[in-house]
């Protein structure tokens, strides 16, 4: 999997949240000032060329669909910064959070709890 820019990651994830969208679509929900049709266009065209997006015709007009899930998106882009910052390690990447946000035992402890709960579900 390839990594996404961030004009790239903002377009997936409205089409994660649409799960299938025209490029007006995705203009619709992007913040003010909005970009060029074009522009979007083109980097949704990129998505596809990645193999993030995929489409279905409508005459001229492109209906898009995500390929790639956000969940297996966001487990590539951890265990890339685990990788790239924390030299692999969970631990150190805990205790970075933990310092810079000043969490408790007791924080970081309900964290672990929770991501125990959601590992227990699936």
């Amino acid at each position: 999997m390839r990594e996404l820019t961030k004009a790239e990651e903002q377009i997936m994830h409205i089409v994660w949240e649409l799960e299938k969208a025209f490029v007006r679509d995705i203009i619709d929900k992007l913040p003010e000032p909005k970009p060029a049709y074009n522009t979007v266009s083109t980097i949704v065209r990129i998505l596809e060329e990645k193999e993030f997006l995929s489409h279905r015709a409508f005459g001229k007009s492109h209906q898009y669909y995500p390929l790639i899930s956000r969940s297996k998106y966001r487990d590539f882009a951890t265990r890339k910064l685990l990788s790239g910052y924390f030299g692999g390690s969970f631990e150190n990447l805990l205790s970075y959070f933990a310092k810079e946000r000043d969490l408790s035992l007791e924080d970081i402890q309900r964290i672990l709890d929770d991501a125990n709960k959601d590992k227990n579900q699936h």
